[in-house]
């Protein structure tokens, strides 16, 4: 048996797709072995229709030297539509083994060209208005018969709006809320479903429930349709038979619409179904059609469609609620014990025309009764009119919740009990990292962190789940992006997004506050345009795969160039609206505005999004625009030092956030910054060892004060329970992340209902400081994808010891730390094959430091010892490493 394994191949990060309609995709794997300081030194990759592999190839790299592992570009012959490829890996590594071919993957192209759409149509059924001008939502079905066995089926489908596709009365898959959000003028995404299993030899049917969406439901605060009035479908059936030969059945006229039970669903307002009106079997072959209608043919072109990009939106998980509440106005309550996004699937038994209504909420006011002020005006209802039939179970399907709580009317309170279940949607998003210490308080907050994520990682990164808003905000990604790649694989994900804000991006080079654009929003505030340029880089670096950068770089380039021609003076931005340092607590009475001036931000901010742009123009051999990019961010820096800082070196805005990014960016000179690292430590002990900070600077204050020696004072605002602190929301009960410091006050009184989620990630953005400098996994871009892996722990506070791991493209990454009886440390390193790492060991030196009980020079796999005044740096290869630091 091979002692190296080849495992984990994916095909643009996902494992097996079908549809994807990249001609180029990037394939990669991971290696395994237990020994140490293995290294891969070539591969060959295999590609072919066949999964024996022994017909004609596709692609056959032969050996090619190299380590890479990671988004290997398929270079092959022309990819065919609507194929099948198995694919394969063997590897040699750097200890003189060859490993045995992996086990076959595959990926499947669904539709490359426009013109393969021929045999399908778009269509719509339009219905009259009812209630509050509500649209029904459209049923539509065609009847068909196939002559002959089926070998395969594959359903291409979208819609302008939200749907639902159904074969023979079954769900075609279990991927909810298609065809997802995208800036649908430019970019809608269409579906692949295997439906082989579904088909029979005779008669068949496909069902389609066609609702507003995100397309032509309302969007923002006031409820406004941004993309379209009419709602349409639009449906291709491809069938392979047993004998080789092929038939099509697409949408067109032919298809037949009605009304149905679900009368109405908004995403917002929720949904109403009255089960009186249900055709039990619309979407089967013997269901007569003869009274309902003729679809309509609809004018709308083809060339926006682009296959699903990232992972659907799926029920991943369910939960039971834990108590049975009545409120002291004597309502009945339901607790999820978590605040979730999805529905909530219920049954009932009752007579027919009995309504049930559910209605949901994320908290309670403080004398314990059904809050919703901060709902505004979204209704967040679910309208249930029974059909008297028996037990009925019902769940949403077009529409989703932000909640906790559910007030249920129309069930008696004894029938409640056993009946609900929360089910869970989000973006099915592969699991990454997860983060543990001695301390239950921060582990709850971890928790809560990656169900912030969850739940506002439906399809788009929303700020929040609940309310009339559920926007895709600029500033909270950027802010967040890079603590969201420890939780989840995000890599799809963003990308998908970030192609939005290319396609909604002004021809200026202005970026929109949200994404996909909704103009009530407004556009190019600081730290919110530079959405544009850090996450793209992020993914670049946690990743590995540059064709982020490659496709997102016009882009990066026009936002840079947007601010260039802002400001009154050419490396200043001293113009135009900003967010400033949002929800700062250091903000004017009734202002949500830190106290930072708007311009120090967006210059500091300027000079990071050139920075950044130089790096990616290095990366992708730009040598012209890297040396340009680099020189603009060394004059915006100079100009930021000219204006905003005093001759003795001080901050002339003496607030923890502009100290904060002054120092993440690198703005001062560099034998000030450790002056200014101590007056932002002084800053905040001034304040009482509590943070002031808003948006802007909470994602690098601990950042920052670890770096410059104050890592003691980060872990005192960390391990705070008073407000304000990351901490107080979980001592309050919190469940995931709340928008404001104070969204419940000390007294049980909220802080607004204007602007109150209690399910918002921004904050959450301490989740990178977690497990990059607590941990201490981070990945060093000069080898991006954790090829070279930063383990830099940093041991402090109260805690006894802290473990973190991450999936990484190369394979698990783990850093574990526990304090000794004696005072020492015992550090645990693990390492994937085919990977290396750098590792800093706090306050260590050859003197007291072993390795499994070793001196350091008798341990394997261990390289380039040096005493630092830092601590003990060192290199390892792959492998698990355990290290002691005895206390001197």
């Amino acid at each position: 048996m091979a002692e190296i394994e080849v495992y984990g191949l994916s095909c643009n990060t996902r494992l097996n797709p079908v549809g994807i309609d990249d001609k180029a995709p990037r394939l990669g794997w991971k290696l395994r072995s237990e020994r140490r300081g293995v290294a891969q030194e070539a591969y060959r990759i295999q590609v072919a229709e066949d999964a024996s592999f022994e017909g004609g190839l596709a692609w056959d790299t032969e050996r090619v030297t190299g380590g890479r592992s990671v988004a290997i570009t398929y270079e092959g012959d022309t990819l065919r539509s609507r194929t099948r490829y198995f694919y394969r890996v063997k590897v040699w590594v750097n200890q003189g083994e060859e490993s045995e071919w992996s086990p076959a993957a595959y990926f499947e192209t669904g539709l490359l060209s426009e013109e393969e759409w021929a045999g399908a149509d778009w269509i719509s059924y339009a219905l009259p208005a009812i209630e509050d001008g509500h649209e029904p939502v459209a049923y539509l079905r065609k009847a068909f018969s196939l002559d002959r066995p089926v070998a395969s089926a594959r359903i291409y489908a979208t819609a302008l709006g939200m749907y639902r596709l159904f074969v023979n009365g079954e769900a075609a898959d279990d991927t909810c809320l298609n065809p997802g959000w995208t800036s649908y003028t430019k970019r809608l995404q269409y579906q692949t479903y295997d439906v082989t299993a579904l088909l029979n030899e005779g008669d068949n049917a496909i069902g389609f429930m066609l609702g507003n969406g995100w397309y032509r439901g309302g969007l923002g605060w006031e409820k406004k349709t941004y993309y379209g009035d009419t709602r349409a479908a639009l449906v291709l059936l491809q069938v392979r038979y047993a004998d080789g030969t092929e038939s099509v059945v697409g949408s067109d006229g032919s298809w037949r619409g009605s009304d149905g039970a679900l009368r109405w669903s908004e995403l917002y307002d929720g949904e109403h179904y009255d089960a009186r009106l249900e055709r039990k079997s619309w979407s089967q072959p013997a269901f007569d059609d003869s009274e309902w209608g003729s679809a309509s043919p609809y004018s709308h072109p083809k060339t926006a469609l682009v296959a699903q990009e990232s992972e659907p939106v799926r029920i991943v998980n369910t939960i039971v609620p834990i108590t049975v509440v009545t409120t002291p106005s004597g309502e009945t309550l339901l607790d999820m014990g978590q605040n979730m996004v999805g529905w909530v699937r219920f049954t009932v038994r009752a007579k027919a025309g009995t309504v049930v209504t559910v209605r949901h909420a994320e908290v309670l006011d403080k004398h314990g009764n059904f809050y919703t002020g901060n709902l505004r005006a979204a209704k967040q209802t679910i309208t249930y009119v029974c059909s008297g039939e028996g037990e009925e179970t019902f769940e949403p399907s077009l529409s989703f919740q932000g909640f906790r709580y559910i007030k249920i009317e129309g069930i008696p309170p004894e029938q409640l009990p056993g009946r609900f279940v929360g089910c869970v949607l989000t973006s099915d998003l592969q699991a990454a990292g997860q983060f543990r210490c001695s301390d239950p308080l921060i582990n709850k907050l971890a928790d809560n962190i990656v169900w912030g994520q969850i739940g506002n990682f439906v399809d788009v990164p929303t700020d929040c789940p609940q309310r009339d808003e559920r926007l895709g905000w600029t500033g909270d990604a950027q802010a967040f992006v890079r603590a969201s790649t420890y939780n989840r694989n995000v890599q799809t994900f963003f990308a998908k997004w970030l192609r939005d804000l290319a396609a909604d991006q002004q021809q200026d080079g202005g970026v929109p506050h949200v994404i996909p654009d909704v103009p009530i929003a407004g556009y190019n505030s600081t730290a919110w345009g530079d959405a544009a340029t850090i996450v793209p880089w992020v993914l670049y670096e946690r990743y590995g795969d540059e064709r982020v950068l490659r496709e997102q770089y016009a882009s990066m380039k026009g936002w840079v160039e947007y601010i260039r021609a802002q400001g009154e003076s050419e490396f200043l931005w001293d113009t135009g609206f900003h967010f400033g340092d949002w929800l700062g607590l250091d903000a004017k009475e009734n202002s949500y505005i830190g106290a930072t001036p708007r311009e120090l931000i967006a210059t500091a901010f300027y000079a990071h999004s050139a920075g950044l742009l130089a790096k990616s123009a290095g990366v992708l051999g730009f040598a012209d625009d890297a040396a340009k990019y680099a020189e603009l961010r060394d004059n915006v820096a100079r100009a930021f030092r000219a204006e905003y800082v005093t001759p003795s070196g001080r901050l002339a805005s003496p607030t923890q956030t502009a100290y904060a990014v002054a120092l993440m960016f690198d703005l001062l000179e560099e034998g000030a910054r450790q002056q200014a690292a101590d007056r932002l430590a002084k800053l905040i002990e001034e304040a009482g060892n509590q943070l002031t900070t808003g948006f802007v600077g909470t994602p690098y204050l601990c950042h920052v004060l670890s770096r410059f020696g104050h890592a003691e004072l980060a872990y005192k605002l960390l391990e705070r329970r008073e407000y304000p602190s990351w901490l107080y929301p979980v001592v309050k009960g919190a469940t995931t992340i709340w928008e404001h410091w104070d969204g419940i006050k000390p007294d049980g009184s909220f802080w607004s209902d204007d602007m109150n989620s209690y399910n918002h990630y921004a904050y959450g953005a301490i989740g990178d400081w977690l497990f990059g400098i607590v941990a201490g996994i981070d990945a060093d871009a000069s080898e991006p994808g954790y090829k070279r892996i930063r383990i830099r722990p940093v041991p402090g506070g109260s805690l006894k010891f802290a473990d973190a791991t991450l999936e990484s493209p190369y394979g698990e990454i783990r850093s574990a730390w526990h304090r000794r009886p004696d005072g020492g440390i015992d550090y645990e390193f693990a390492v994937p094959a085919n990977a290396a790492a750098n590792v800093l060991l706090p306050g260590a030196s050859k003197a007291n430091a072993t390795e499994s009980q070793q001196p350091l020079e008798d341990a394997q796999g261990i390289s380039n010892v040096t005493e630092t005044a830092e601590g003990l740096a060192l290199s390892v290869g792959s492998g698990t490493y355990r290290f002691t630091v005895k206390n001197k």
